[in-house]
């Protein structure tokens, strides 16, 4: 094979190998409508999405490693429920159950969803990996 026929298969393979990485780092959403917001290996696509009052945001880990969806309890709507992947009501309890059973985990392939009530900014993390910078906000309006 000479040198133009290799770099010209390499150069195609890599794009088609890219196409769908391209899909899911700049899309809201899988190619399916299967999630809003994408988990990959330290991060959360998009980080920050807008929905309406009333509107369900999906979180899909499409990585492979285990995260976490968790509100920062001080950073949500004062009115709105908390929320956290593993139905916990306080983000103390989501720290808590991480460390003992990796609670509140979802695992590569499984998805997590929660509906916004009241209108505001949600700020939220991944557990395990928020000293990476995996932190997303939700922007709810009427």
């Amino acid at each position: 094979m000479d040198r133009r026929t290799f770099l010209a298969s390499g150069a195609a393979l890599a794009s088609v190998g890219l196409a769908g990485c391209n899909a899911f780092l700049g899309g809201s959403a899988s190619a399916g409508g299967e999630y809003d917001v994408g988990m990959g290996a330290a991060f959360f696509r998009p980080t920050e999405i807008e929905v309406e009052v009333g509107e369900t945001v999906v979180w899909g880990n499409t990585g492979n490693r285990a995260h976490t969806v968790t509100a920062y309890e001080d950073q949500i709507p004062e009115e709105a429920d908390y929320f956290a992947s593993g139905g916990f009501d306080a983000e103390q309890a989501a720290l808590d159950e991480w460390q003992e059973e990796f609670g509140g985990r979802i695992d590569s392939g499984q998805r997590f969803e929660h509906t916004f009530e009241v209108p505001g900014t949600y700020h939220y993390f991944c557990i395990p990996h928020e000293p990476s910078g995996m932190v997303g906000q939700v922007v709810v309006t009427e």
